[in-house]
C-alpha cells in the first residue's frame, strides 16, 4: 500500500507542490496571528484548503486532453462564472466598496475566480486550434470578446483588480500565441484609448484618488494614500527577522488595513521579517520555474497555452499584490495567491494547479485512439 502511494506521488511535480504548500503554510501562520482570539477565518481557511486539495487531486487525476477535445466543459464553466458575475451585480454583497461576492450564509463566493480559469481554457483551445493563422487580426478580436464580457461586468461591480487580471490573462496569452508586431501596436493604442475613456467615464472618485495617491502619497496621507503608507511602514518596521508572531504593531493594532487579504504580505514582513518576505518571493520564483519547465516539456499547444495562462494569472496577482504592499504599484485590492484569506481564490488556484499537474502527468502518455493530441 505504501509503495503504491509513494509511486503515485512520484508522478506529481513535488518541487512545485512543496513551494505551494509552503506558501499556504505562511498564509495560515499569518491568519493564526491576525485572527486571535476567535480564529474564525483561520478555521475557515483551513476548510477551504481541504476542499482545495480535494479539487486538486480530482482534477490532476483527470486527463487534461479531455478539455482539448471537448469545448463544452470550459464553455459551461465560463457561462456559469459569467452568470455568477451578473448575479453578483443583482444580489451581491458589498465588501470594501465592491460588490464582488454572493453571500451564501456561512461563506461568500466570488464567481470571477471561476471565470479566470474558464477564460484560460477557452483561450488555450481557441489559439491552439488556430495557431497557424493567428496572424489574422480577426482571431484577436474574437478572443477579445471572450474577455470583454466578464471584464466589463466585473468593472461594473466595481472591481478594478479582477478586471486587470482578466485583461492581463487575455493580453499575455495573445502575445505568446504569436501575433504580429503591428497588431501589438494596435492593441497598445486601443489600451491607451480605453484607459483615457475609463478615466473620464468609468473610474469612480476613490479609484482616481488611489492612482493620484500612488503618484503623490504625501498629498493625502490619511485618506487615499493611507493603506499604502501603512503597508510600507509595516514592511520596513519588521526589520530582518520581524517583531514576532502576534507582535506587529501595525498589524495587531489595526493600522494595517486588510491584513488577512490584500496586505497579508506586509503583515508577514512585519511579524516574521524581511527574510521571510524574501523567501516568499523565492517560492513564487520556484513556482514560475516549475511551470516553465512543465510548459517546455510538452509539445501540445493546448497544454502549453493553458500553463502559460495559469502562470500569467498567478504572476499578475503576485506582482500587483506585492507591488502595492511595498509601494511601487497602486492599491488594486488583489490578493496574494495561496497566501491571502479567501475560499474562492484558494479553490480556484488549486483547480488551476490540478490542471498543471494533469498536464505534467499525462503529457508523456500517448494512449492510441483515446484523445486527439495537437
Amino acid at each position: 500500500m505504501a509503495a503504491k502511494f509513494f509511486g503515485k506521488l512520484a508522478t506529481y511535480d513535488l518541487i512545485l507542490l512543496g513551494a505551494v504548500f509552503t506558501l499556504v503554510a505562511f498564509g495560515l501562520i499569518s491568519l493564526f496571528s491576525t485572527t486571535q482570539p476567535e480564529l474564525t477565518n483561520f478555521y475557515k481557511q483551513f476548510l477551504w484548503l481541504v476542499l482545495g486539495l480535494a479539487v486538486f487531486f480530482t482534477v490532476s487525476a483527470f486527463d487534461y486532453r479531455f478539455f482539448r477535445v471537448h469545448s463544452i466543459p470550459a464553455l459551461l464553466f465560463y457561462a456559469i462564472g459569467s452568470l455568477g458575475v451578473v448575479g453578483v451585480l443583482l444580489f451581491g454583497t458589498t465588501i470594501r466598496g465592491a460588490k464582488s461576492w454572493i453571500d451564501l450564509g456561512f461563506f461568500n463566493i466570488e464567481p470571477v475566480e471561476l471565470v479566470k480559469i474558464a477564460l484560460i481554457l477557452i483561450l488555450a483551445k481557441y489559439f491552439s486550434m488556430r495557431h497557424a493563422e493567428i496572424y489574422r487580426f480577426r482571431h484577436i478580436f474574437i478572443s477579445g470578446i471572450y474577455v470583454a464580457i466578464p471584464a466589463l461586468l466585473v468593472l461594473m461591480q466595481p472591481d478594478a483588480g479582477s478586471f486587470t487580471i482578466l485583461v492581463v490573462i487575455w493580453g499575455g496569452m495573445v502575445l505568446v500565441s504569436g501575433i504580429r508586431l503591428r497588431h501589438i501596436l494596435v492593441l497598445a493604442l486601443a489600451a491607451f484609448g480605453f484607459f483615457s475613456l475609463a478615466w473620464q467615464f468609468l473610474l469612480l472618485a476613490y479609484q482616481k484618488a488611489r492612482l493620484a495617491a500612488f503618484i503623490n502619497p504625501a498629498g493625502d496621507p490619511l485618506g487615499a494614500a493611507y493603506n499604502s503608507i501603512q503597508a510600507k511602514v509595516a514592511v520596513i518596521s519588521g526589520g530582518l527577522f520581524g517583531k514576532g508572531l502576534g507582535q506587529g504593531t501595525q498589524t495587531q493594532l489595526g493600522f494595517l488595513p486588510e491584513a488577512q487579504t490584500d496586505f497579508i504580505y506586509a503583515a508577514l514582513a512585519e511579524e516574521l521579517g524581511i527574510l521571510i518576505a524574501v523567501i516568499i518571493l523565492v517560492l513564487f520564483g520556484v513556482i514560475f520555474w516549475r511551470l516553465a519547465r512543465i510548459c517546455v516539456s510538452t509539445t501540445n499547444n493546448f497544454a502549453r497555452l493553458s500553463i502559460l495562462g495559469i502562470a500569467i494569472m498567478i504572476m499578475a496577482q503576485f506582482t500587483l499584490n506585492v507591488g502595492m504592499s511595498i509601494g511601487i504599484l497602486p492599491v488594486t485590492g488583489v490578493t496574494l495567491p495561496f497566501v491571502s484569506y479567501g475560499g474562492s481564490s484558494l479553490i480556484a488556484l488549486f483547480l488551476a494547479l490540478g490542471i498543471v499537474q494533469s498536464i505534467y502527468r499525462f503529457s508523456s502518455q500517448t494512449t492510441p485512439g483515446h484523445y486527439e493530441i495537437s
